[in-house]
């Protein structure tokens, strides 16, 4: 009986140390959980996060909080059982965070170029809609292409075929839109006095192009800077464009509430999807949230994921955004997912 015992005791024993080394061993899965919110309407290790030179910034009484998602890179069996079981978190397959053929470095870097290109659409974004627009200039023209002797280095581009160009993207847009080899009707700005031109586009690297290098300038008499670092990706584009019309607008876009969200944009004010909108639906509302900014086309999963007592506002662009919290600063019911 003593040497069965001792058997059985050893056995267990095994068992539970072959269970520990199984939990143990790291798995192709990461967990992803709420990560932090941040205020763009407040400070970052003693800075403010949108400065103004220049020109007075407004105060609000309430926060644009931008919203974000956390990645347990490693994860070990033990932790992605936790996470199945947890209403907070989710846990995908590794491959969908970190592609496969890159490390988590250059994911990392990448996430941190798109976190750096966010805060440009949004500043320009923004100041489109404060009324600064968007100067699409001419820096030099191919020899011997489609626009030689029509456009001059220094031509501010207005329109194509009358269809009025907003961005440098918006350009791109409107010459893409018709095959190689149609006629443009090519709207300019040359010393002051508006021009047309006809150029036909020709086919370069298997798209449409007219000949010419482009820059975009957006004059306006202050400078900002958006100083936020440890985030990445760009999906902090819309909140940072609230943030920055709240700053240089007499008025509290946040009507004294905490306000947060989540959202790509682009030159346009175009809200995109994004990713972890579960999780970001959990910081929001552990932030003491009191509704939500969710692009459109990620309506859907948000209503699947809600936090009780935190509604969900629909927003396609800026301009939505802001009439939404117009909307809501007057008492009415904005667009709800």
């Amino acid at each position: 009986m003593r040497r069965r015992g001792v058997t059985v005791l050893l056995g267990a024993l095994l068992t539970a140390l072959l269970s520990i080394g199984v939990l143990s061993v790291p798995i192709p899965y990461v967990v992803l959980g709420p990560g932090p919110t941040v205020n763009t309407l407040g400070t970052s290790n003693g800075k403010e996060i949108i400065q103004v030179t220049g020109r007075p910034a407004s105060t609000s009484a309430g926060q644009l909080r931008l919203t974000t998602v956390g990645v347990q890179p490693t994860v070990r069996l033990r932790s992605a059982l936790a996470g199945w079981f947890s209403k907070d978190e989710a846990v995908v397959p590794r491959e969908l965070v970190y592609p496969p053929g890159e490390s988590q470095q250059e994911v990392e870097k990448r996430n941190a170029e798109d976190f750096q290109n966010s805060q440009t659409s949004a500043e320009t974004a923004a100041l489109r809609e404060l009324g600064y627009p968007v100067q699409v200039l001419v820096k030099a023209v191919t020899a011997g292409g489609p626009s030689t002797n029509a456009l001059k280095p220094g031509d501010v581009l207005t329109s194509v075929d009358d269809q009025q160009v907003t961005s440098a993207a918006r350009l791109t847009e409107l010459i893409r839109a018709k095959p190689a080899g149609t006629e443009l009707r090519i709207g300019y700005s040359r010393d002051g006095q508006p021009g047309t031109a006809t150029v036909t586009s020709r086919e370069q690297d298997g798209r449409p192009r007219i000949g010419v290098e482009i820059d975009q300038q957006q004059p306006h008499p202050f400078t900002l800077k958006i100083d936020l670092g440890d985030i990445g990706g760009p999906s902090a584009g819309l909140m940072f464009a609230l943030g920055i019309v709240d700053k240089l607008e007499p008025a509290d876009l946040t009507g004294g509430k905490i306000i947060a969200g989540t959202g790509t944009i682009d030159d346009e004010g175009r809200v995109g999807p994004i990713g972890g909108i579960a999780q970001k639906l959990v910081g929001a509302k552990h932030a003491g949230a009191k509704v939500f900014l969710v692009p459109a086309d990620n309506c859907a999963e948000a209503v699947s994921n809600p936090q009780p007592g935190l509604p969900l506002l629909k927003v396609t662009s800026l301009d939505d955004a802001l009439k939404a919290l117009e909307t809501l600063r007057a008492g009415g019911q904005p667009t709800r997912c």
